[in-house]
């Protein structure tokens, strides 16, 4: 029985870790001028690696980056006017990115612009990166990108461009300290 109980605690966290969007998501695109809306499943990613050719090098790069992917997931909504998104909405997604397994990796936040970009890692327990969270809200802009599965930090850069995931100017070996 004490095994048992230990057994779904265990568990329990390891199937929660999804991240549930709220309702209010949904009637965004009403209200955008412009919306994004890409879901990728495991299968679906297959599918479109097959039509990345390994000719060209950034596509190539992609296609590698997105082997050990399960999920792709972006919504991305432009607004005429501030304003347009519930920022409970923002909460709720961001109460979910909690530690462990979630680690904010990155927070930029600017009070010009009203700008408030945060990036977040899913490390698991063999110490692999198996998921990357990117929140984006400004004023008339609310970007939200997930990746699931196994992701090699080395191609991570080679994603962006693709499957409308922002373009990363990162320099992983730099990054590391190589040369």
């Amino acid at each position: 029985m004490r095994f048992a109980a230990l057994l779904a605690a265990v568990l329990v966290p390891l199937t929660a870790q999804e991240i549930k969007m709220p309702p209010g998501l949904d009637k965004l695109a009403a209200k955008a001028e412009e919306s994004v809306d890409i879901t990728l499943d495991s299968s679906m990613l297959r599918m479109a690696a097959r039509f990345l050719s390994d000719k060209d090098a950034d596509e190539a790069l992609a296609r590698k980056a997105i082997s050990g992917l399960r999920s792709i997931t972006v919504h991305s909504f432009q607004f005429a006017n501030d304003g347009q998104y519930d920022p409970a909405d923002v909460a709720a997604i961001r109460s979910q990115l909690q530690a462990p397994p979630w680690s904010r990796m990155l927070g930029v936040k600017s009070r010009s612009t009203g700008e408030d970009v945060d990036i977040y890692f899913k490390v698991d327990a063999g110490g692999q990166l198996g998921g990357i969270f990117l929140l984006c809200a400004a004023p008339r802009e609310l970007t939200l990108v997930s990746l699931v599965g196994t992701i090699d930090p080395e191609h991570l850069a080679d994603l962006g461009g693709q499957f409308h995931i922002p373009a990363l100017d990162f320099d992983y070996h730099r990054f590391r300290g190589a040369k």
